[in-house]
């Protein structure tokens, strides 16, 4: 019995102070939907719609490291992309991690390939399969009742030499 005991202290000293288990569960799940959503739009070739859970003022970080502000300078960016280098891709996103930092701020850290690349602007080198591999950091917030991409950073896998 008091083995029991120290199990359960241990998790719930483990737990983000001020939320609990079934909170995390419950708010996962509409994260995980839009980051289902963003792989979606993606295929479907719409900046616009791959836009569409971006908070108005985010900001964005691309494989560049150029950073864009707000909603409507990532749609135009991701319109642009998806109909020129990234035209006709596929991208799949695989949740590595969701971290609560408070109730209503998670930061996701997903591994993300984008399938079917032929050519990329200078700078970057196009694996012989195709398959760019980037780690994507996104940083939601809920206000409201509604999650929202506050960050979105977004960082290429360089080679194994």
């Amino acid at each position: 019995m008091t083995q029991l005991l120290k199990m359960a202290l241990i998790v719930l000293l483990a737990a983000p102070a001020g939320v609990s288990f079934a909170q995390e569960a419950a708010s996962e799940a509409p994260i995980r939907a839009i980051v289902a959503d963003q792989v979606l739009a993606w295929n479907a070739g719409s900046g616009r719609d791959y836009a569409r859970h971006l908070a108005p003022e985010a900001s964005f970080t691309n494989l560049y490291g150029m950073v864009l502000y707000g909603a409507p300078a990532f749609a135009k960016r991701h319109t642009e992309i998806l109909n020129t280098f990234y035209k006709g891709t596929t991208k799949h996103h695989t949740i590595r991690r969701i971290r609560f930092v408070a109730p209503d701020v998670a930061i996701v850290d997903i591994d993300n390939e984008v399938r079917g690349v032929t050519a990329m602007p200078g700078g970057i080198v196009v694996p012989a399969d195709g398959v760019m591999k980037t780690q994507l950091m996104e940083v939601f917030v809920r206000r409201e009742g509604r999650w929202w991409v506050e960050a979105y950073h977004n960082v290429d896998v360089k080679p194994s030499k």
